[in-house]
């Protein structure tokens, strides 16, 4: 009797998660999840080709940004050694009061412009915004990929 009632539970559930898929099937969930702005890559490739694409992107943008990164953080601090050499040894003299001026002043300019954000900006994020719910897929891959290319 206990083996009947479990089989037929069994049998309820997977008729049950059967008819949910056929469902999902028959929505596209991404609408319902990001609106109706989501969707040309989502039509044209599978979700695997969109991980694929995206993955394989950042990776390449990550290892790039890794080593682009490496050159840039030691041309930086060799001049700034070699520009402390020459301090030291006589060939620059650095006016510090004049260093000091600037910036104090860069500071109070700096104050004045983080209250407001230009128009340029708040259409950059809504224009990006816009890109990651309509290919939400290939973005998550490219972070992916991208993380493991800084990783490598």
């Amino acid at each position: 009797m206990a083996n009947r009632d479990k089989e037929e539970i069994v049998d309820e559930i997977y008729d049950k998660v059967v008819d949910l898929t056929e469902y999902a099937k028959r929505q596209r969930w991404w609408n319902r999840l990001f609106g109706k702005n989501s969707g040309p890559l989502a039509e044209k490739y599978s979700v695997a080709t969109q991980l694929a694409i995206g993955g394989v992107s950042g990776w390449c943008a990550g290892y790039l940004f890794q080593k682009v990164g490496k050159v840039a953080a030691t041309s930086v601090g060799g001049g700034l050694l070699l520009l402390q050499i020459a301090n030291n040894s006589g060939y620059i003299q650095v006016d510090w009061k004049r260093v000091e001026k600037d910036v104090n002043k860069a500071k109070k300019q700096l104050k004045k412009g983080t209250n407001q954000a230009g128009p340029e900006i708040n259409t950059f994020f809504e224009k990006s915004q816009v890109f990651v719910k309509k290919n939400i897929v290939v973005t998550s891959g490219f972070i992916g990929g991208f993380l493991l290319g800084l990783a490598s």
